[in-house]
């Protein structure tokens, strides 16, 4: 029989702690008929109510105190590293998550194999979640959404049950409110499956001691940074498409206003064309800085590029391999730009009427130079990411296309 050990972090939660602990342990019975037997362990966080006193009086109740508050994520470490259980689960003290929904995340683990089964409190169940928060959780799980390429719910849902073998996969995780969304992120990333399942969410006991402003700030950099860690290039890249495409329409939108005489811009022409020379440059280096971090992150992991949605799935070959006759064209454009503009001035033009081309011919040369030299050190980090690869296919791993024939009389494996 295998076991679900489930585990409660609580913080002055004397209100609802007995309650809680007495419906976790009504689903004994439920647990018992998929032969799981059920382990509960509550962390008390550095309390300074009657917490611990009464969950210590609790039957069939594990009590682990931590002497001084040290966070959300940190009681849930805790009770992680003390459970013996096949499966984890966890879910708040406050009664906001149903217990009575363990058997039937645990049945979603093991019919659909999955690692980690999350209860969705975004996916259509009776919620009581208050305008504010719900508006929150869409934001962050379209942030995960769009960062990670994988469609998600509910990032933050505080109960969940997840196969104990991931943990060394999806650690470190943070200590505080956040461990939620970054054990998401992780998992997403670390290729786990992920399942989820709805569950009914309802009205918390006693006072909420989270922060919609600070927690939802942490929320999010906690998700970034995450997404950082495994494929920058999804973040870098797609600020720098972004700044990429903003000067072009930028670029566009002054060369209709100076072929019409410059009448629609007037005194902003200058502001315009300052903010595409801005953001063409930057959005060139932004994009290969990330890609140039993926490399890095590839070197140091010892795992394949992580391309993203800038990979084989829109690029193919990959954008990165384009960089060097992407540079040489921009650069070379630029500078027929900047010559064409010249030979125009020679013949009489004022500069006041080809100053932006002598701008166009700027940024395109700058563009051009900049995704040259990413193409150099792109191609350098391509080398040494597979190095190791090449040393382990030829001196280590075993090659199934040859055949050993051994001289007439010489045994095998003589010296």
């Amino acid at each position: 029989m295998k076991t679900l050990s489930v585990v409660i972090p609580a913080y002055n939660e004397q209100d609802g702690i007995v309650q809680i602990i007495n419906r976790v342990r009504a689903v004994s019975a439920a647990l018992a008929a998929q032969d799981l037997a059920l382990e509960l362990i509550v962390v008390d966080d550095g309390s300074q109510d009657k917490t611990t006193a009464l969950a210590s009086q609790c039957a069939n109740t594990r009590v682990i105190r931590h002497f001084v508050n040290r966070g959300y994520g940190a009681a849930l470490k805790t009770g992680f590293r003390h459970a013996s259980g096949n499966y984890i689960g966890f879910l708040d003290a406050d009664g906001t998550y149903p217990p009575e929904a363990f058997p039937e995340l645990c049945r979603a683990l093991e019919m659909q194999n999955a690692d980690l089964v999350v209860g969705s409190r975004m996916s259509g169940a009776v919620s009581e979640m208050p305008v504010l928060r719900r508006i929150g959780n869409l934001v962050f799980a379209g942030l995960l959404s769009l960062l990670s390429g994988v469609r998600v719910r509910d990032s933050a849902s505080g109960m969940r049950v997840f196969r104990r073998e991931i943990l060394p996969r999806i650690y470190p995780l943070p200590d505080g409110l956040d461990l939620t969304p970054a054990m998401t992120t992780r998992a997403i990333h670390e290729n786990l499956k992920i399942v989820e399942t709805p569950i009914a969410y309802a009205e918390r006991i006693g006072r909420s001691k989270l922060s919609v402003v600070r927690d939802g700030m942490r929320f999010t950099n906690t998700i970034v940074w995450t997404t950082m860690t495994y494929n920058p290039v999804r973040v870098w890249g797609g600020l720098g498409l972004g700044m990429g495409a903003l000067a072009i329409l930028l670029a566009a939108l002054l060369a209709l206003d100076w072929l019409a005489g410059n009448v629609w811009l007037g005194a902003l022409a200058p502001i315009a064309a300052f903010t595409m020379l801005v953001l063409g440059v930057l959005g060139a280096s932004v994009f290969s800085l990330g890609v140039m971090f993926s490399y890095l992150i590839a070197i140091f992991t010892d795992q394949p590029v992580h391309r993203g949605m800038f990979g084989r799935v829109i690029f193919d070959p990959p954008l990165d391999y384009s960089f060097g006759w992407m540079g040489l064209l921009s650069a070379s454009a630029g500078i027929v730009v900047s010559i064409g503009a010249f030979l125009m001035s020679l013949q009489g033009t004022s500069l006041t009427q080809l100053w932006l081309w002598f701008l166009l011919g700027a940024l395109l040369s700058m563009v051009g130079v900049q995704l040259g030299v990413a193409y150099v050190v792109i191609r350098v980090l391509d080398e040494l990411t597979r190095r190791h690869a090449t040393a382990q296919r030829d001196l280590v791993e075993p090659e199934s296309d040859i055949e050993l024939l051994d001289a007439p009389g010489v045994p095998v494996n003589a010296s």
